[in-house]
């Protein structure tokens, strides 16, 4: 029998993609439980889904340490106490320093509203519109201390439309994220995914890709 994997999601906000992977995990019955939901906002909205659906949550609030470095050494011992095998960045709107990233190197994935490597950082669909480029979309990858990259995981393409605005083309990915990064989340749990030279390979039949 394969043994239950655990994981921690991380959020800042209302984490809508956190409520589509716990959704998925209860709906699919993956063999992996949602540890714990973590929040460095005390009045994230996403801490009440997770209390809702009975799941632990813990508050690390950035704003009681003085620097980042002492942020992410509490947030550190706060996600280890939960022993993740995973940990899920879910609008975590905080940049990680890099022994925090390092820790977790292998079993960190974050989900960014865009093409990567187009687009990093803040305001992707601005970007994006600014650029006239005709496809848009997000990437799941692996955290790795460089903002915004990482092994990539897996992509959804969205088409640009001519009179698309940020908010428009905002929602319209946003509906891809809710399919994607449950299934990436997924392919993980399920001992999918390997990186090979900086590469993710999947071993997920291609229909279940």
């Amino acid at each position: 029998m394969r043994a239950m994997r655990s994981i921690v999601i991380l959020i800042s906000g209302r984490g809508s993609n956190m409520q589509a992977i716990v959704r998925a995990a209860q709906t699919e019955q993956w063999p992996a439980r949602i540890a714990a939901i973590i929040s460095n906002r005390a009045d994230a909205e996403g801490l009440k889904f997770a209390a809702a659906q009975g799941i632990p949550t813990a508050v690390v609030a950035n704003k009681d340490y003085p620097d980042r470095e002492q942020f992410d050494a509490a947030l550190r011992l706060v996600i280890d106490g939960f022993a993740p095998d995973l940990v899920v960045l879910a609008g975590f709107m905080r940049i990680l320093t890099a022994p925090l990233v390092e820790h977790y190197a292998g079993r960190m994935l974050n989900i960014h509203p865009s093409l990567l490597p187009s687009f990093p950082g803040m305001a992707t669909h601005r970007q994006a519109l600014q650029a006239g480029v005709k496809v848009h979309g997000a990437t799941v990858h692996f955290v790795t201390p460089m903002l915004d990259h990482g092994p990539i995981v897996a992509q959804v393409v969205v088409a640009v439309l001519e009179d698309d605005t940020e908010q428009s083309l905002e929602q319209r990915v946003l509906v891809e994220e809710h399919q994607l990064y449950p299934r990436a989340v997924r392919w993980f749990v399920e001992n999918r995914l390997s990186i090979e030279d900086g590469r993710v390979h999947n071993s997920a039949a291609p229909h279940e890709r």
